[in-house]
C-alpha cells in the first residue's frame, strides 16, 4: 500500500508537470493517487482465490462511470495508475516504481520535445473589417509577406455590422504572429484581428 501510495504521488506529480490542456482539473490528480491505491487494494483482497475475483467483478458492475474524459491521455494516466497498482498488490514494487520512473521519462521527454505536434502546424486568422471598405493591396502584401499559405475558410457579417472572415495560415517564420497582427491592425478597413493556434483556442484573448 505504501509503494502504491509512492508511485501514485510520483504519477500525479508527473501529470502536474506534463499536462497542457485546457481543462486541468485537481480532483484528476487527487484520483490517480487514490485510484492506484484502490486497485493495490484490490489485488490484495483477491489474492489467489477465484471465488473473491468473480464476487468483485460483479461488485465493480454496479458503479457507473459517467465522466466524460476529454484528454486521451487522461486515459492513459487511468490505465497506468491501475496497472501500478494492480503491480503493487501483488507485491512486485521495484516493477512498479520501474514502470512508474520509466514511463514518467518517456511522457516527460514526448511533452518537452512536442513528439505529437505536426511538422507544419495551421494556424486560425480572424480578421473583422467594416463592411464598406475594401482592404487594400496592402492587407494581402503583409499575408504573403508572412504566411506561406493562407486559405479562405469563412465568410460572414457579425453583429455590429462588420464582415468576419477566417483564414486557415502557415507562417513562414516562427514567432513572428505579433509583428503580423500589429501591421494587419495598421490597415485602414481592419477592425480586429485575432489569430488562433487551433480551433480549440478560439476563447484566447485578443492579440
Amino acid at each position: 500500500m505504501i509503494a502504491a501510495l509512492l508511485c501514485g504521488l510520483i504519477l500525479s506529480l508527473i501529470y502536474r508537470f506534463t499536462y497542457k490542456g485546457p481543462s486541468y482539473s485537481v480532483s484528476f490528480v487527487n484520483a490517480l493517487v487514490i485510484l492506484t491505491i484502490i486497485s493495490a487494494l484490490v489485488i490484495l483482497v483477491i489474492g489467489n482465490n477465484l471465488a473473491r475475483a468473480f464476487g468483485l467483478v460483479g461488485a465493480m458492475s454496479i458503479i457507473r462511470f459517467r465522466t466524460a474524459v476529454r484528454d486521451t491521455m487522461d486515459m492513459v494516466y487511468i490505465f497506468l495508475s491501475l496497472a501500478i497498482g494492480m503491480a503493487c498488490g501483488i507485491g512486485l514494487n521495484v516493477i512498479a516504481l520501474l514502470g512508474v520512473v520509466v514511463s514518467g521519462i518517456i511522457i516527460i521527454v514526448m511533452s518537452l520535445t512536442h513528439f505529437g505536434a505536426p511538422r507544419r502546424r495551421m494556424h486560425l486568422l480572424q480578421i473583422a473589417y467594416d463592411s464598406n471598405i475594401t482592404p487594400t493591396k496592402d492587407f494581402e502584401k503583409i499575408l504573403s509577406e508572412y504566411c506561406r499559405n493562407v486559405k479562405l475558410v469563412n465568410l460572414k457579417k457579425d453583429t455590429r455590422g462588420h464582415l468576419e472572415a477566417y483564414y486557415q495560415i502557415l507562417f513562414k517564420k516562427h514567432n513572428s504572429t505579433l509583428d503580423f497582427t500589429n501591421k494587419l491592425s495598421e490597415v485602414a478597413a481592419v477592425k480586429n484581428v485575432r489569430v488562433f493556434f487551433d480551433e480549440d483556442d478560439m476563447n484566447s484573448p485578443t492579440l
